[in-house]
């Protein structure tokens, strides 16, 4: 059983920045792969980033060149980095944590959510 705690959601106004944190506890020598979904209202929970033990990297299009995820394997914890924010990147993100990147959305641990809302 993993635990995952998210920090570091808020309100930005469009251009800015916000970093999100994720803390794992509890199975956490099972986690490889750990990243960032995320739901606005109305739309499915889609993909924004994923990061492996090694550090391998994927991002989804919209997200390229303006997120950039990180991970601390020491301290089991993960980071989104996200510049130029945009009114379409408002939703609730969630962490997830699992295996392998393939287990990640059906099988993968999820956090509770932390609200990002992009507006002037």
């Amino acid at each position: 059983q993993v635990q995952l705690v998210e920090s570091g959601g808020g309100l930005v106004q469009p251009g800015g920045s916000l970093r999100l944190s994720c803390a794992a506890s509890g199975d956490s020598f099972s986690i490889n792969a750990m990243g960032w979904y995320r739901q606005a209202p109305g739309k499915q929970r889609e993909l924004v980033a994923t990061i492996t033990s090694i550090g391998s990297t994927n991002y989804a299009d919209s997200v390229k060149g303006r997120f950039s995820i990180s991970r601390d394997n020491a301290k089991n914890t993960v980071y989104l980095q996200m510049n130029s924010l945009k009114p379409d990147d408002t939703a609730v993100y969630y962490c997830n944590a699992a295996p392998a990147i393939g287990l990640m959305r059906q099988f993968g641990s999820w956090g509770q959510g932390t609200q990002v809302t992009v507006s002037s």
